[in-house]
């Protein structure tokens, strides 16, 4: 298992690891599901929105990494820089940066 000192070293591994476009067009559609089931948690005052946004967020991006990416996700290794990757990756894809 690779060590990271820093997110910033991470992040260039994260990205190697969402080459497939598909993997990348499905985590960034789990992110936006998240981003709503959320609001909706708050609107509602339901808390098992958020239960739904986990597995809304997590389901899109394993999808992508099972059956396009055919690895691993960073998730299982690398819990905490994972999850930033994700949303730094969702901010590139909305901002141009990377490709949709």
């Amino acid at each position: 298992m690779a060590r990271f000192a820093s997110f910033r070293e991470f992040y260039p591994y994260y990205l190697s690891e969402h080459g497939n476009r598909t993997s990348r067009r499905l985590h960034f559609l789990g992110s936006w599901g998240v981003l709503v089931l959320l609001a909706v948690a708050i609107a509602t005052r339901n808390p098992w929105w958020l239960l739904a946004a986990l597995v809304c967020g997590y389901g899109f991006a394993w999808v992508g990494h099972f059956f396009f990416e055919k690895n691993r996700p960073a998730t299982f290794r690398h819990p905490f820089y994972s999850f930033a990757g994700d949303w730094v990756m969702f901010k590139d894809i909305l901002t141009g940066k990377i490709r949709f």
